[in-house]
């Protein structure tokens, strides 16, 4: 049996596998709200979304979507208290250890969009480490958006291109759509297809900017804590309802 058969075999009977986006993107909101609505710290709530995370992927590889975006920290994120960026930037290498030999099982290439210069060597390590590790697999293409924001994305993007300009390299009439996107973090990956948001704010958070231009959004009330396969379900379903025209008739 193909993995493909596979995969048609645990999608819902009421989901069509030709209609399916081929890249969804997820702006993962609520945790902390999430957690205050327990009398818990905030913290829970980024560590039950880490679980969460990990089925949602699980899910796009068995339902056959072949490409996952996630919003991990934005670079507005370290306005956030440093008590609560310290523990985030901790959980995230924690995570990258203990998962990294089952992303490699599962055959997930790991991506990260973003200045990670930004972050904590140790972590920056573990990133390095996931990457080449899985740069060769081909089940579904993960792409983790780290100190990553969509303004800065594009304004980093004009900079090297006008270098390469500048240098002689590049023909200012040669800049094109294809000609920028190269210069973008998320170079090589296609644009999402569905974008969803958590906890029901109706806003990108400065997220993949120039690559949303014609993706369609659902939103929905569910924290990102409680968001699991049914809550995808519904998303999907909704998604394939929708005519896309990408600006034409």
């Amino acid at each position: 049996m193909t993995a493909h058969s596979v995969a048609l075999q645990k999608l819902p009977a009421d989901l069509l596998q030709e209609r399916l986006p081929k890249h969804v993107a997820v702006i993962m909101d609520g945790n902390g709200r999430w957690a205050k609505q327990r009398g818990m710290p905030r913290i829970r709530g980024h560590q039950r979304g880490a679980d969460v995370l990990k089925e949602l992927l699980r899910c796009c590889k068995d339902w056959g979507i072949q490409a996952l975006t996630v919003y991990s920290f934005s670079t507005e994120n370290w306005g956030r208290p440093l008590e609560e960026v310290e523990f985030l930037m901790t959980l995230y290498e924690r995570v990258l250890r203990r998962e990294l030999e089952e992303l490699i099982r599962a055959d997930v290439r790991i991506r990260f969009a973003g200045d990670l210069s930004a972050l904590p060597e140790v972590l920056r390590n573990r990133i390095d480490q996931a990457v080449v590790a899985t740069q060769n697999n081909q089940g579904i293409q993960f792409t983790v958006a780290k100190n990553y924001g969509g303004r800065q994305e594009i304004v980093q993007a004009c900079r090297a291109i006008a270098q390469k300009v500048q240098q002689g390299l590049i023909d200012p009439e040669h800049i094109d759509e294809a000609q920028f996107e190269r210069h973008l973090y998320t170079a090589g990956i296609c644009d999402p297809d569905l974008l969803i948001r958590t906890s029901g704010e109706m806003r990108l958070s400065n997220f993949l900017l120039w690559q949303m231009a014609y993706s369609e959004i659902y939103v929905t009330d569910t924290l990102w804590p409680d968001f699991d396969r049914a809550q995808f379900h519904y998303a999907l379903r909704d998604y394939q309802q929708r005519e896309r025209r990408f600006g034409k008739l």
